[in-house]
């Protein structure tokens, strides 16, 4: 004859079950918590412009075609140079590599830009490194500490600001950032947003830099 089935073990998978349902929910809220939150900060810092002084203006760097500037590189190196003409800080340092095959790095195309503007070439410092944000700001990092300088104002589009600026401050510099006030509006806007977001949390957690090409925001 056989044995009727342990009632004893339902009751138990099923609180196992429920627990593993009620955990699953509970990481999910919190990432998507986590997520706004970060999301939020992106906007928010976004809208900051510090007109402060300091020892430098920084331009990270964009595309560039054949040392002509790309709009989104042009927008920034429009906004550093009248920062510069405010007297905001008394060196522009242009960052940015090349492609294979360029004739120009994205330092060497914004430093020429500035120059035909009227800045005096030995206010412009060229580093034709990093083709993303973590490697401009250490080569940035790098000169700064060769030049005793500790204070940059960093230019960039809005919703680069906050990681911009926290790999700045992480690299030991005392950072602004003034963006530029041309980026992208409505779906295009949002979806810079939430990529922004990401790689801020990406880079909070490994202190690497999330690999985002086409604007200059890696």
């Amino acid at each position: 004859m056989t044995a009727p089935p342990d009632s004893t073990r339902t009751p138990g998978r099923r609180w196992v079950a429920s627990w593993i349902r009620r955990a699953f929910f509970g990481a999910l809220m919190v990432a998507l918590l986590v997520f706004g939150g970060t999301t939020l900060r992106v906007w928010q810092v976004a809208q900051v412009d510090q007109w402060g002084q300091a020892d430098m203006i920084v331009v990270l760097g964009a595309a560039q075609y054949n040392g002509d500037p790309s709009p989104v590189l042009r927008a920034r190196l429009e906004h550093a140079l009248g920062l510069y003409q405010q007297g905001r800080a008394d060196h522009v340092v242009t960052v940015g590599g090349g492609q294979a095959g360029d004739n120009y790095t994205e330092a060497e195309a914004s430093r020429m830009w500035l120059v035909e503007q009227g800045v005096p070439a030995e206010a412009v410092t060229k580093l034709e490194v990093g083709n993303d944000t973590l490697r401009s700001i250490r080569a940035v990092s790098g000169v700064a500490e060769q030049r005793s300088w500790d204070s940059a104002i960093i230019v960039s589009d809005p919703w680069h600001s906050w990681r911009s600026r926290s790999m700045a401050e992480d690299q030991g510099i005392r950072t602004m950032v003034s963006p530029t006030r041309s980026g992208p509006t409505g779906e295009v806007r949002t979806h810079y947003i939430l990529r922004e977001a990401a790689a801020v949390l990406y880079y909070r957690l490994t202190h690497a830099s999330a690999e985002i090409a086409g604007h200059g925001l890696g």
